[in-house]
């Protein structure tokens, strides 16, 4: 692969793309493919949804670059092809540092949604994920898949230390979860949606969650049962694509079920590693970070995660068919 070759992959123009914008923000010269965010004070948060949402807070952020979609796989392939990179999900796990698992259980793989055949508790235990072996990015729903008409679908199966790779890569880095927020909310403080107060205004869907009665009955279009192509849905007023829906994605911040209060100046406490961990998790210590935005499986029956507040914990070891990640350059 030759280097024009390369820079043809990673310089994808969303205006190529089969998207409808609200308002696009003219791209930034040195940094294609990327949307400025002029920083500002926000409500970060949400009352009125789940408990590690509480309370609402001010919090500043400053001004920064953010990928206008998420990271494709046609972008990933190319850090991979310079750089040989080997993903988590293409690794093994040491049993050492899992007490109690079989050494016959030490393959390489990632979680993949299987729907369930038929209705199931919802809420209850999530059936719908197993373990695939030989899930990664290449190959998104296991062995005998591949990315096929999937080049500008989001990147998955990646962890933090793989999304972390990419960007070091690009020069760029992950975003905060404040970052990421105010990003998400394109301007509309304390709005419910990124687009307003309505999941569908005038019956127009405007991101990609899930159709149909979660988990078993999928009313996609044949292509688009798990991701679509970055760019299908409406921008929000910064510019950006697909803060909601389609895959979850990763931030730089560690978790934590309270988030921590701003300071006077309106940044928020730094969590550690150490505060992130579950007690009640199965392994000895597995530290997680926050991801935004929600997934293609979020459901107004299940997951009503597909807001611009909506967090959750992400053990560090764990990938999944529904996570990928987008960069920020802070200005």
């Amino acid at each position: 692969m030759s280097r024009d070759d390369i820079e043809g992959i990673i310089d994808i123009d969303v205006s190529d793309l089969n998207i409808h914008a609200m308002q696009v923000v003219p791209p930034i010269d040195d940094h294609p493919g990327m949307r400025l965010v002029r920083g500002g004070g926000f409500a970060m948060g949400s009352d009125d949804f789940y408990a590690d949402e509480k309370p609402v807070r001010r919090v500043t952020v400053g001004d920064f670059l953010m990928d206008a979609t998420p990271v494709t796989n046609a972008q990933f392939a190319a850090f991979v092809a310079v750089t040989g990179h080997v993903t988590q999900a293409e690794i093994a796990p040491d049993p050492r540092d899992y007490p109690g698992m079989h050494p016959d259980d030490a393959v390489a793989g990632s979680i993949v949604f299987v729907p369930p055949p038929g209705p199931v508790q919802v809420p209850g235990p999530p059936v719908w994920w197993q373990f695939v072996h030989g899930a990664d990015w290449r190959r998104p729903q296991g062995p005998g898949s591949d990315l096929t008409g999937l080049e500008d679908h989001p990147v998955v199966h990646v962890g933090v230390e793989d999304a972390q790779a990419y960007a070091a890569w690009a020069g760029k880095v992950l975003p905060t979860e404040a970052e990421w927020e105010y990003a998400a909310r394109g301007g509309l403080d304390g709005a419910t949606y990124a687009w307003g107060e309505d999941l569908e205004p005038d019956g127009q869907p405007m991101a990609k969650i899930w159709a149909g009665d979660f988990p078993h009955r999928n009313l996609a279009p044949p292509g688009l049962e798990h991701t679509a192509p970055v760019g299908s849905y409406p921008a929000n007023d910064h510019g950006l694509f697909d803060m909601i829906g389609n895959v979850w994605e990763w931030t730089a911040d560690w978790y934590a079920a309270t988030p921590p209060a701003a300071s006077c100046c309106g940044t928020p406490a730094k969590v550690s590693a150490e505060d992130s961990v579950d007690a009640a998790s199965p392994t000895p210590w597995t530290p997680r970070r926050v991801i935004k935005g929600g997934s293609h499986l979020c459901a107004p029956s299940y997951c009503q995660r597909y807001r611009p507040a909506a967090r959750f914990a992400q053990p560090i070891d764990t990938t999944t068919s529904h996570l990928g990640f987008r960069c920020v350059v802070r200005l």
